[in-house]
């Protein structure tokens, strides 16, 4: 899967090279099993990409995830992954981004990253005239008290995969049947309901371009 996609580079000269690999629909397991093998086989020369996709409907559970946060049985299925982070759940109409850097190289803490990924979605949603908020504890990005980005990555020899998923123009009804990133009642939302006039291909490309933004680290 990693051969899919036209390769775009989103970096400036000078800085660490990134590139933008748009996958379109793709189904998780595959993907997932992508992002790993792409990662085990880095070397020093191999290049930092983001992934842009939809997935098929899916709930996906982190490493510490409890099966417990599935509250009802919609036909779903349910993958264990090796991402951190509790349950969560993809379907068509949001925007996943796959974040699969060197972070030695670009000198990040998993800890920064993660504030980096939560600033280019409250970012995105302020060009569009909407405040979000981060929320202590709880990773992602809130409007008030509503979900609308969740995150969660996977480090392997400083290198990392998985990412950040913004709901775009969704079904959300899939949410009610768990408790989002493992917080019973949790409310969620999209840029649709929020009022912004972008379809999943032009939300997943600003949000690529605010996260070079972020991640912009010189030679």
């Amino acid at each position: 899967m990693n051969d899919g996609g036209q390769l775009q580079l989103l970096s400036q000269p000078g800085y660490v090279p990134l590139f933008l690999r748009q996958l379109g629909r793709c189904g998780f397991q595959a993907s997932w099993e992508a992002m790993a093998q792409f990662t085990a086989d880095r070397g020093a020369a191999t290049g930092d990409e983001l992934w842009s996709c939809e997935h098929p409907p899916v709930f996906t559970l982190g490493q510490a995830g409890k099966p417990a946060h599935l509250l009802a049985d919609l036909g779903i299925p349910l993958l264990r992954t090796d991402r951190g982070g509790q349950i969560t759940y993809h379907g068509p109409g949001q925007v996943v981004i796959y974040l699969l850097l060197d972070l030695a190289r670009r000198r990040l803490k998993v800890r920064e990253l993660v504030a980096m990924i939560e600033q280019a979605v409250i970012q995105l949603l302020a060009a569009h005239g909407v405040a979000a908020a981060r929320h202590a504890g709880a990773p992602g990005v809130y409007i008030g008290a509503a979900k609308v980005a969740a995150l969660g990555l996977r480090v392997r020899r400083n290198c990392c995969y998985h990412g950040v998923s913004l709901n775009v123009d969704m079904d959300l009804s899939p949410f009610a049947a768990i408790n989002p990133c493992g917080f019973p009642g949790m409310p969620v939302t999209q840029t649709r309901d929020l009022g912004i006039a972008l379809t999943p291909a032009l939300a997943a490309t600003a949000l690529a371009e605010h996260l070079a933004r972020q991640l912009e680290r010189k030679q």
